[in-house]
C-alpha cells in the first residue's frame, strides 16, 4: 500500500530514455502539458550524451555517447538547421536571421539543436501552461528571439534573475554571477498563483522597524502627489492634503465580505475605517495638533510577491546535503517556486532535459504528474534511485521507464548500438557508479564501482565491476579482473556478460577465494552475473549489506516538512559526471 503522502495517479508518470526531440515527437500529446522547465546544457565543459558528434554525419546524434558541451557546427547540426527552415513559419524566419548574423558558427549549431525542441514544447503545453528556459547569459537572447518566435513575443512574461553564484572575478569585465530564466506563456488565460518569498533582514530592518502587540509594521504614506477637487482632496480630521500639495491615496485593504460598502464610502469615512481598524500610526500631538500627518501601518505579512531577481535561494555549494556533485544541478528551492507560482495540484509537469531529477523530485513532492527524459541511462537510474530513497518502493508503482531494456533481447541492441549506454544501464541494473567519463583505454579495467561499509573504521570497501556487452568472452577476462582486483585492493570484484560463464571461467573465479567480512559472512572475491542473471532471476551482487555507500540515500519525504529533501552522489573517480539538474 502507497504511502499516504503519496497518491496513487490515475495516469502513470514517465521517465523516457532518448533523445527528447524523438520522444516529444513519439509519445506526447499535443496540449497535454501544464508546465515546462528546461535548463539545456550550454558550454558547461561537461560530458553528456550528444546531440552533434561525428563531423562526417556517419552516426546519428543519438548514437553517440559523449560530448564535451562547447558546440560545433557540423552536418548533424546543418540537418537540423534544414529542417527547421523547410518547415516555414516564425521560427524558420528566425533560424534564417541568425544565420546571416552568426553564419555556420557554435552557436548557430546550438540554436539549431533548440529551434525543433521549442517548437514541440509549444506543441505539447496546453493553452493554460507556461514554460520556463533556465539559460546561461551567453545565449540568453538568442534564446530570447528563438522563443519569440515559437510561442510570440506577446506571450513573454519575465526574465529571471537568478544569482547563482558568489562573488566572481574577471579580467576586464563584470563578474559573472547569474542565470537566465525566461518564462513565457502559451496563451493570456495562463495559470498563475500568487507566490510569496521572504524579506531580507535587511529589509525587515529597515522598513519594518516598528512592533505593536499585531506584530512588526512599516509606516507608509496616506497621501499621494497633486491636489484634487472632490472627497480625497478634502480635510480630514483637521488634516488638509491639499495645503501641501497632495491628496488622500488610502490603501487597499481586505475588508472581506464588506467590500461593496467599502467600495462606495466616502474617503474621510474610509480613513474613519481604518483608523477604528488600528491601522493608522499617530505622530505625537498629531490627533489635536493637525500637524505630523498620520501615516499607514503596513503590518508584516508571511511575505512580499515573488521578484524577478532571485537572491535569496542559495546555491548548492560543497556542503549542501541535495548536491550531487554535478556542476550544473539547480536547487530544489528554485525549482519548487516555480512550481508553485505556474502549477497545481495533478497538473503534469515536463522536464525534457531532466538529469539528475530534481524537477521530478520536486513534481512528485508537491503532487504535480511528471514527464521526465534524459539521454543517458545514467541519469535514469540516478533518478530512480532518488524517487525510491525519498518517497520508499512503493513508489515503483506510480511510474515507468520507457525505453530501457526489458529482456535480454533489448539489452543485447542496446549494447550492439552503443556500448558505452550499455555499460551505464547495467551499471545501474545492480546500482553501480561509473568510474567517469568514458575515455578510450583510460578505464584502467575498470567500468564501474561500489561502496560499502562493514566494520567501524570508517574506511569505505570497494567492488569493481567489469562489463561486456560483446561474445566470445572467456578465462583471459577472469585473469584480468583477478589482476585489476589485487592492483586496486578491492574486497570483490564482478563480471557481467551476456554469455554463460564457461567452467574454466568458473574455476579461475573459485580460485580467487572468498571475502571475509569483520560483520560476518563470506562473500566470493569474484563474481560472474550474465544480463538473463539481472533481468530475469533477479541476481545481484552479494556483498555485505550493512550500508551501500555507493549512493547516499535522500531523506525520507515528510509532506509537512518544509525542508528541501536530497540526494548525494559519491564518486569514487570523478567529481564530474556530466549531468545537470
Amino acid at each position: 500500500m502507497l504511502p499516504s503522502s503519496i497518491a496513487m495517479p490515475t495516469h502513470i508518470n514517465k521517465l523516457y530514455y532518448g533523445d527528447n526531440l524523438d520522444v516529444l515527437r513519439r509519445y506526447i500529446p499535443d496540449q497535454s502539458v501544464d508546465l515546462i522547465y528546461l535548463d539545456p546544457p550550454f558550454n558547461s565543459r561537461q560530458d553528456y550524451n550528444v546531440l552533434f558528434a561525428e563531423k562526417d554525419g556517419s552516426r546519428s546524434s543519438s548514437q553517440i555517447t559523449a560530448f564535451k558541451d562547447t558546440w560545433e557546427w557540423n552536418i548533424e547540426a546543418e540537418r537540423a538547421y534544414q529542417e527547421v527552415v523547410e518547415a516555414g513559419g516564425r521560427v524558420a524566419d528566425a533560424m534564417r536571421a541568425f544565420r546571416t548574423l552568426l553564419g555556420g558558427s557554435d552557436m548557430l549549431a546550438y540554436l539549431a539543436m533548440m529551434a525543433p525542441r521549442l517548437i514541440e514544447l509549444r506543441r505539447v503545453l496546453k493553452e493554460s501552461g507556461s514554460i520556463y528556459l533556465h539559460c546561461d547569459p551567453t545565449a540568453s537572447h538568442y534564446l530570447k528571439l528563438l522563443m519569440d518566435a515559437a510561442f510570440g513575443p506577446q506571450m513573454f512574461r519575465s526574465e529571471i534573475i537568478w544569482k547563482r553564484t558568489s562573488a566572481h572575478s574577471k579580467p576586464q569585465r563584470w563578474g559573472p554571477v547569474h542565470d537566465t530564466i525566461l518564462f513565457y506563456a502559451c496563451s493570456d488565460n495562463y495559470k498563475w498563483n500568487p507566490t510569496y518569498q521572504s524579506y531580507e533582514d535587511s529589509h525587515l530592518a529597515s522598513k519594518y522597524s516598528n512592533e505593536d502587540e499585531h506584530g512588526r509594521y512599516a509606516l507608509s504614506d496616506l497621501t499621494g502627489a497633486g491636489t484634487r477637487g472632490g472627497d480625497s482632496g478634502q480635510p480630514w480630521r483637521a488634516f488638509d492634503p491639499n495645503r501641501r500639495g497632495r491628496h488622500w491615496a488610502v490603501p487597499r485593504i481586505d475588508v472581506g465580505n464588506e467590500i461593496e460598502d467599502w467600495v462606495n464610502q466616502s474617503t474621510q469615512q474610509k480613513l474613519e475605517d481604518l483608523d477604528s481598524r488600528g491601522l493608522i500610526y499617530w505622530p505625537s500631538s498629531s490627533r489635536s495638533s493637525g500637524e505630523g500627518f498620520p501615516r499607514f501601518k503596513r503590518y508584516l505579512t508571511a511575505g512580499m510577491s515573488i521578484q524577478d531577481v532571485i537572491t535569496d535561494i542559495s546555491p548548492i555549494n560543497s556542503q549542501a546535503k541535495e548536491r550531487l556533485r554535478y556542476a550544473t544541478q539547480k536547487p530544489e528551492a528554485l525549482l519548487e517556486r516555480i512550481l508553485n507560482a505556474s502549477s497545481s495540484n495533478g497538473d503534469v509537469v515536463l522536464d525534457p532535459f531532466c538529469g539528475c531529477g530534481t524537477t521530478i523530485q520536486v513534481a512528485q513532492k508537491l503532487n504535480r504528474r511528471w514527464i521526465g527524459i534524459d539521454i543517458t541511462h545514467l541519469a535514469i537510474t540516478l533518478i530512480k534511485k532518488r524517487l525510491t530513497d525519498t518517497f520508499g518502493d512503493d513508489i515503483k508503482k506510480t511510474y515507468e521507464v520507457i525505453g530501457a531494456p526489458k529482456d535480454v533481447a533489448s539489452a543485447a541492441q542496446l549494447a550492439s548500438d552503443n556500448k558505452y549506454q550499455f555499460q551505464y544501464w547495467a551499471l545501474g541494473e545492480v546500482d553501480a557508479q561509473p568510474t567517469g567519463p568514458i575515455k578510450k583505454g583510460a578505464d584502467r579495467g575498470i567500468d564501474g564501482k561500489k561502496l560499502f561499509f562493514d566494520d567501524r573504521s570508517g574506511e569505505a570497501k570497494q567492488i569493481i565491476f567489469s562489463v561486456k556487452g560483446g561474445q566470445n568472452i572467456g578465462v583471459a577476462e577472469v585473469r584480468d579482473l583477478i589482476g585489476v582486483l589485487q592492483r586496486e585492493k578491492a574486497e570483490i570484484g564482478v563480471y557481467i556478460s551476456f554469455e554463460e560463464p564457461t567452467k574454466p571461467m568458473q574455476k579461475e573465479a573459485a580460485e580467487a577465494g572468498f571475502y571475509n567480512s569483520p560483520a560476518g559472512g563470506q562473500y566470493p572475491r569474484v563474481q560472474l552475473l550474465t544480463i538473463k542473471d539481472i533481468l530475469q532471476d533477479k541476481k545481484t551482487v552479494e556483498f555485505p549489506r550493512l550500508l551501500d555507500a555507493t549512493f547516499k540515500k535522500a531523506p525520507k519525504h515528510r509532506p509537512a516538512a518544509a525542508t528541501n529533501l536530497t540526494l548525494s552522489l559519491e564518486s569514487a573517480d570523478s567529481e564530474d559526471e556530466g549531468f545537470h539538474k
